[in-house]
C-alpha cells in the first residue's frame, strides 16, 4: 500500500507544479570581464524579481580569473553558474555552448561589459512568453534607441557593417549586429548545427542560418558605456565578421577558415617579394635574399593565421613556438608539392600561369589540411 502511495505521489508530483524550476537562462559570454561579475548579478537579481531565473558565465578561461569570480559568487547564490573551456574562443560559440547546457525554455544573450540594459529583460521576457515569437532582440537602430557615447567613426562602421549584413544574408532586422536579445532555446538549439559559430555577430548567424524566416521583434535601447575592462572592438573582430557574412555566401562549398588561410598567404607572397626585392636593392646574394625571405613568409604567414583564422584556437607560450615549427615544416613539403605539380603541368602543356596556379593551389590546400590537423588542433 505504501509502495502505491509513494508511486502515486512519484506519479502525481509533475502535475503539483508544471512550471519549469528555470524559466529564463541569461548567458553571458566572458573574457576578462572579473570586475564586471558582482556587479551584472546584482543588477539582474533586480531586474528579473519574480521571473525563474539563472544565468550562466560561459567564460573562455580569462587571465584576469573571470571564471573564479564567477565561481565564488555562485558558492552563495544558486542562481549562478560558470562553464568554462579550455582551448578555444569565441563569443558566438560561447553562447551555443550556455544553451545547450541549460534545460530553461527561455535563453536571453547579454555582454559581460554591463553595456546592455538589464531592466528590458522582463519586457523580452513577457512578449517571448505569448508564444507567437522566436526572438526578442534589443535594438539600437529602433526608434527611440540609440549608441550611448560611441564615437562618431564607430556608429558611420556599425552602420556600413549592418547594411552589409543585410545585403549579404538578406536579414530584415533594423540591428542585426546586435549581443543582446532573448531566444527560445528549442529554436536556438534547432538552429545551433547550421550555425557558422565565427565571431561575435551570433544574432546574425541565428537568422542567416533558419531556413525558414523567424517570428521576432524588437525592442529600443541605449548603449551604455563600458563599465570596466578594454572594449573587444578590434581588427580581429572586423576579420571574424567578415568571415561570418563569406561562410554564409559560400561557407557550402568552401571553408570560411579556408579563405581566410588563403588570404593570409596572398600577403604573405607579397611579404616574400618585398624581402627578395630589397635584397636586391643592397646587392646582396638571390640565395639568401630566398632564404630569409621564405622564413620570414612562413612567420608572417603563421602568426597572421594564429592570430586571424584559428583566433578561437589561438597558440600562445610555448605552444607558439611548436605550432611555428609545425607550421613551417607543413608548409616546406606544400612547397615541394607547389613545385612539383607546377613543373609536371608545365612540362605537358606549357602554358605557365595555368601550371603556376594549379602548383599554388594544391600547396595552399595541403598547407591548410595538415596545419589544421597539427598546428591548431582542438583540445
Amino acid at each position: 500500500m505504501t509502495a502505491l502511495t509513494e508511486a502515486g505521489q512519484r506519479e502525481a508530483s509533475p502535475s503539483i507544479d508544471s512550471a519549469p524550476v528555470v524559466a529564463l537562462s541569461v548567458i553571458v559570454p566572458t573574457f576578462n570581464e572579473a570586475s564586471n561579475v558582482a556587479t551584472l548579478v546584482e543588477r539582474l537579481s533586480a531586474a528579473l524579481h519574480g521571473i525563474r531565473w539563472e544565468v550562466i558565465f560561459v567564460d573562455d578561461s580569462s587571465p584576469d580569473g573571470t571564471a573564479d569570480a564567477v565561481r565564488a559568487i555562485a558558492q552563495r547564490n544558486a542562481r549562478v553558474r560558470c562553464v568554462q573551456r579550455i582551448g578555444r574562443r569565441g563569443l558566438a560559440s560561447a553562447c551555443i555552448e550556455g544553451a545547450l547546457s541549460s534545460s530553461a525554455p527561455f535563453v536571453a544573450v547579454i555582454d559581460g561589459d554591463l553595456q546592455h540594459d538589464e531592466t528590458l529583460l522582463p519586457e523580452m521576457f513577457k512578449r517571448l512568453s505569448r508564444g507567437d515569437l522566436d526572438v526578442v532582440i534589443g535594438s539600437r537602430y529602433a526608434d527611440k534607441g540609440g549608441f550611448g557615447s560611441w564615437s562618431a567613426n564607430r556608429i558611420r562602421a556599425s552602420k556600413l557593417a549592418t547594411r552589409l549584413a543585410k545585403k549579404a544574408t538578406r536579414v530584415s532586422l533594423s540591428d542585426p549586429m546586435s549581443g543582446f536579445f532573448m531566444i527560445r532555446r528549442d529554436t536556438l538549439v534547432a538552429l545551433a548545427p547550421q550555425m557558422s559559430s565565427i565571431g561575435f555577430k551570433i544574432l546574425l548567424d541565428i537568422f542567416a542560418s533558419s531556413k525558414t524566416p523567424l517570428r521576432f521583434e524588437e525592442i529600443p535601447y541605449h548603449f551604455r558605456a563600458r563599465g570596466h575592462g578594454d572594449s573587444k572592438l578590434e581588427f580581429v573582430v572586423l576579420w571574424e565578421y567578415a568571415m561570418l557574412l563569406i561562410d554564409k555566401l559560400v561557407g557550402r562549398h568552401i571553408p570560411a577558415r579556408l579563405i581566410s588561410f588563403s588570404i593570409i598567404g596572398a600577403l604573405g607572397v607579397a611579404v616574400h617579394l618585398s624581402i627578395v626585392y630589397a635584397f636586391l636593392l643592397a646587392n646582396l646574394s638571390f640565395i639568401i635574399a630566398q632564404t630569409v625571405a621564405t622564413f620570414a613568409a612562413m612567420t608572417f604567414n603563421f602568426l597572421l593565421n594564429n592570430l586571424l583564422t584559428y583566433s578561437d584556437m589561438r597558440l600562445r607560450g610555448r605552444k607558439l613556438l611548436f605550432g611555428w615549427i609545425t607550421f613551417v615544416l607543413a608548409c616546406s613539403v606544400g612547397a615541394a608539392a607547389n613545385v612539383g605539380v607546377a613543373g609536371y603541368m608545365f612540362s605537358n602543356n606549357q602554358f605557365w600561369a595555368l601550371s603556376a596556379l594549379a602548383g599554388i593551389a594544391v600547396g595552399t590546400v595541403w598547407n591548410f589540411a595538415i596545419t589544421s590537423i597539427f598546428t591548431w588542433k582542438r583540445q
